[in-house]
């Protein structure tokens, strides 16, 4: 989900006093819902606005304070968003997280429901991102590989806080052997978004690149995955970098 760089008005009145072809909905009826901007979208999603404000003054706090990022603002939880944002109430906060959920879980059927064939860190980038990037802690998954290269088979591995996860390589590569693989890649997050590998990071793919060489299981690629201070969603990839 990306950026948007809305320039809605600022509402001083009720949407309700709006021109017809300036109120969200209409305008979604009548010019298509790709012509919304990201405020107006939300601004359906809430209804109405709270005391002072309209929807759309809402949906702008909401966008602004995750600096104008939509990804940003899917990791918030309920609490965040009712605790943050004054006359926020739980219905609110609750129809806005569930409709970016169903966006994030679009993206992941797209891949779930078609062969998938990763020929380049990017390719894994592509397909392990949608599972990644709105999460506040790390997750570690394995993605595991045919001779050609074919996902046969991804897990999430470990889960933990936010610097670091457990990984178990007893449970990795028991399920790499269940699903005759060939080959793995292996992906986790940096919800910080500093995207270099400690040395932590480091130590870990040795030990899984070793012990798939004793069992010809080969690891291919580590990524690293975040959003970036700039904004922007990344990767470190370790073979890119000579660290494989």
């Amino acid at each position: 989900m990306s950026k948007s760089n809305d320039s809605t008005p600022t509402a001083t009145i009720p949407i309700t006093q709006w021109a017809p072809e300036d109120r969200p909905r209409e305008k979604m009826l009548t010019q298509g819902k790709k012509s919304l901007t990201n405020s107006e979208l939300i601004a359906i999603l809430l209804r109405t606005g709270i005391q002072g404000a309209s929807a759309i003054d809402l949906a702008k706090q909401l966008l602004q304070r995750n600096n104008n990022s939509i990804t940003d603002l899917a990791r918030m939880e309920v609490k965040d968003l009712t605790e943050t944002y004054k006359g926020m109430g739980m219905a609110k906060a609750v129809t806005v997280l569930a409709a970016l959920e169903l966006g994030n879980r679009m993206l992941k059927e797209v891949h779930e429901n078609k062969d998938e064939i990763i020929r380049s860190s990017q390719d894994l980038f592509h397909y392990i991102a949608p599972r990644l990037i709105d999460l506040p802690h790390e997750e570690f998954w394995a993605i595991y590989l045919t001779q050609r290269n074919k996902v046969s088979w991804i897990q999430r591995i470990g889960m933990g806080g936010l610097t670091q996860t457990t990984v178990d390589l007893r449970i990795l590569f028991k399920v790499a052997l269940e699903h005759n693989a060939v080959a793995i890649a292996v992906a986790h997050n940096h919800p910080s978004g500093q995207l270099h590998p400690s040395q932590c990071d480091k130590d870990l793919t040795k030990r899984i690149a070793d012990a798939g060489s004793i069992l010809h299981i080969k690891l291919i690629e580590h990524l690293i995955v975040g959003i970036i201070p700039e904004g922007k969603l990344d990767y470190f990839s370790f073979s890119e970098n000579g660290l494989l």
